[in-house]
């Protein structure tokens, strides 16, 4: 009675298990012209042995869908991706070994954005994990900041009365002038008046 419950255990432990895909993030949000890793994880139960995963993953779309990665057998297969995706994904092999898939893409553009789904095969065991990633057009980059040279050396951006140096210099910069020509003029009026007498 006991060897048939164990072995009833068993074999539904046997049959229950099956592969486990997750996601390491559900969203991701990124900028045109970066780069971004996506990230799966999934259950294995392999010998460390790679001949035995089979991975699809694909970018979804309402009108078709583009190969995004495709690993056969352990092995990638580049002539299935699609070609908007050629030279800009690269996956990391040592870590495929502990049961996770990490994509690297790289100059990623406003229309990768959408819903990308993996399907991982190990055997008799398939799983399936989606995400989503949203780029945003690349924002425009602040323009250096110039000293601006019409304000006489002080800051634009400063508001208020000028300072108290700042009003006496003005007073001689406008009266001088003004002395000068008034002191002249008197002078040669004196000079003026002192010949005709």
């Amino acid at each position: 009675m006991i060897c048939r419950i164990l072995l009833l255990f068993i074999l539904t432990s046997c049959v229950c298990a099956s592969l486990v895909v997750n996601v390491t993030q559900s969203s991701y949000q990124a900028e045109e012209n970066h780069n971004i890793t996506l990230e799966w994880t999934f259950t294995t139960r392999t010998d460390g042995s790679l001949k035995s995963i089979n991975i699809y993953c694909e970018m979804v779309t309402d009108v078709r869908f583009f190969v995004l990665f495709h690993l056969h057998e352990g092995v990638e297969s580049p002539e299935s991706q699609h070609e908007r995706f050629s030279g800009r994904v690269q996956f990391d092999k040592d870590v495929l070994r502990e049961g996770r898939l990490r994509l690297h893409m790289s100059r990623i553009r406003t229309d990768d954005s959408g819903l990308y789904v993996c399907d991982v095969f190990t055997g008799h065991d398939e799983g399936s994990k989606q995400c989503h990633l949203n780029v945003t057009a690349e924002r425009d980059r602040p323009k250096p900041e110039t000293p601006n040279t019409t304000s006489g050396g002080r800051d634009p951006s400063t508001t208020g009365s000028p300072s108290q140096a700042e009003r006496w210099g003005r007073i001689v910069l406008y009266c001088v002038p003004g002395v000068i020509v008034a002191g002249g003029t008197l002078l040669g009026v004196c000079y003026y008046m002192c010949r005709k007498h």
